[in-house]
């Protein structure tokens, strides 16, 4: 009786085993606080962003057609033409020296809209079959540093050598070349900073890309304007010496990501990285590494029953029709989104007012917008979010066409361009949310291909608007206003917990549509 009554209630029962560390929890407890000197390094990796922007937005100076005035006095020339192309040799010239732009000094000004966009669309391309083809190695044999290093460094080489260009064909070329890796820049940035940072500094770590990014953005009217009676090629040695330099800091002074040599079982590799960053914040290791090691192992033993190929993930989705539905409506809506995205910054020549503070107003109209929309991420929803948006943008870009040259004209194509930048951060949010963990990064990929693909086809938009800019704003109005209605073909994502599995979120899909029959059958009983 007395021993009974002594007994462990509990001894009975089973223990629980432990759960096994995750990736970021381990990591979190081996590098301690987050201290100042680690934090500026994520800041000044995060800046790579600024060079991302040069890139993406040089061909607004370089590639802009120059205005001209009449010099003969026969009559035979005015000013109030809309077009040089009808005038004899001689009985015109350009306001500035030719070799300002590249059309001015290769005479395409009459030669074709095709002609005149395709070093910007090749650009766009390049971005395109860089983002298709070299999604993966981050993941898998470069890492994140050694790709973002062999981005950045080709991407301004490429740059380098386009100052060289004889003519618009090896121009675009070069331009091909230099969007090809640039596809990879921002995302292995955004990737690698905010992994060698604790949790607590990961949102500021993201601002601090998107501020570098508006900056990059900034910049190139401050360098234009230098430039402004000099050669464009100025503009490409300029930004391609500043980022190889940048290059420099970089693989210097950032280390690899240790979440990412632990998910290739580079346990050594992983430690030393973690000891680099424990020393710069103030913290010493000196316990064992068993978590670490467990960790390893729970990560490999995940990996394992996955798909290794991004081959294999775009079968999976394949083979389910309700994937292929949200792929399909998220990436109409972002090809509308990426035509004015990419678009209105090209377009702004054709606005009648001044390219420099034209360009410096759209840079600063990312600020707010992005901002207010990271303060209210949490509160709105995405359906109804990405489809007023979408709207908002469209309607102002067809005020555009009735709207004369002038203020009016530049805030409402400021305001055009503001929503896009909105809703672009909205549907990359959305479609994280959309998909499963098993293929999110594939179907985000595609989405941002669709981003890319809008921006191929946003300079011949821009060219055919020179001489008649309602074209340009009207297919821009048209594209993301009309293509933004496909985001009522997807599903709520807010509030809503996000699936790992296919299966997890086919269930999702069986009980929501189970729950509307049942209000539907209870809706018909009682109005029996």
């Amino acid at each position: 009786m007395a021993d009974t009554a002594t007994a462990p209630l509990i001894t009975n029962h089973r223990a629980k085993p432990a759960k096994a560390p995750s990736i970021d929890d381990t990591i979190e407890e081996y590098m301690g606080t987050t201290g100042t000197v680690q934090l500026l390094k994520a800041v000044l990796l995060a800046f790579a962003s600024a060079f991302d922007a040069q890139q993406v937005f040089i061909s607004v100076f370089t590639d802009a057609e120059p205005n001209w005035h009449c010099t003969g006095s026969d009559g035979t020339c005015s000013d109030a033409a809309a077009s040089p192309c009808a005038l004899p040799d001689g009985a015109w010239a350009w306001d500035r020296p030719a070799v300002t732009s590249v059309v001015s000094e290769w005479s395409l000004k009459c030669a074709g809209p095709v002609l005149v966009s395709l070093p910007a669309s090749s650009f766009f391309a390049g971005c395109l079959a860089g983002g298709f083809l070299l999604a993966t190695l981050a993941d898998s044999h470069l890492g994140r540093r050694k790709m973002l290093l062999a981005s950045i460094v080709s991407m301004s080489v490429a740059s380098a050598l386009t100052a060289f260009s004889p003519n618009v064909w090896a121009y675009s070329a070069l331009r091909f070349v230099s969007g090809f890796p640039r596809s990879m820049v921002g995302t292995c940035t955004m990737v690698l900073s905010t992994e060698l940072v604790g949790k607590k500094w990961r949102d500021m770590v993201c601002v601090a890309g998107f501020f570098s990014f508006t900056l990059g953005f900034l910049s190139l009217p401050a360098l234009a304007y230098a430039f402004r009676d000099a050669s464009w090629r100025n503009m490409y040695i300029w930004t391609s010496v500043s980022s190889l330099c940048y290059s420099i800091l970089i693989y210097f002074l950032v280390q690899e990501s240790p979440r990412w040599l632990l998910v290739r079982g580079r346990k050594q590799d992983a430690i030393e990285a973690l000891q680099q960053i424990a020393s710069l914040n103030g913290n010493n290791i000196t316990s064992s590494f068993s978590m670490l090691h467990a960790c390893t192992m729970q990560e490999d033993a995940a990996g394992s029953s996955c798909g290794d190929s991004v081959f294999a993930t775009l079968h999976s989705m394949w083979q389910r029709p309700w994937v292929l539905r949200r792929l399909a409506a998220i990436m109409t809506v972002s090809f509308g989104v990426g035509t004015v995205y990419y678009g209105m910054p090209l377009n702004l020549g054709n606005l009648g007012s001044n390219l420099y503070l034209s360009v410096t107003y759209n840079a600063l109209g990312e600020l707010p917008s992005s901002i207010l929309l990271w303060l209210l991420m949490g509160r709105i929803n995405r359906r109804s979010s990405v489809m007023g948006l979408t709207t908002v943008a469209g309607l102002c870009s067809l005020a555009c066409i009735v709207i004369p040259q002038g203020a009016a004209r530049m805030a409402a194509e400021l305001v055009s361009f503001s929503a896009a930048c909105t809703v672009l951060t909205v549907i990359l949010m959305y479609s994280i949310e959309l998909f499963p963990t098993s293929v999110r990064n594939s179907a985000v990929g595609l989405v941002r291909q669709a981003l890319v693909l809008g921006g191929v086809a946003a300079p011949v938009l821009v060219a055919l608007g020179r001489d008649k800019s309602f074209l340009s704003f009207s297919v821009f109005g048209l594209a993301i206003g009309c293509l933004g209605m496909f985001a009522a073909f997807l599903p709520e994502t807010r509030g809503k917990s996000m699936s790992d599995t296919m299966d997890e979120e086919e269930q999702k899909e069986a009980d929501v549509a189970n729950c509307a029959v049942h209000h539907r059958d209870s809706s018909n009983s009682d109005l029996v």
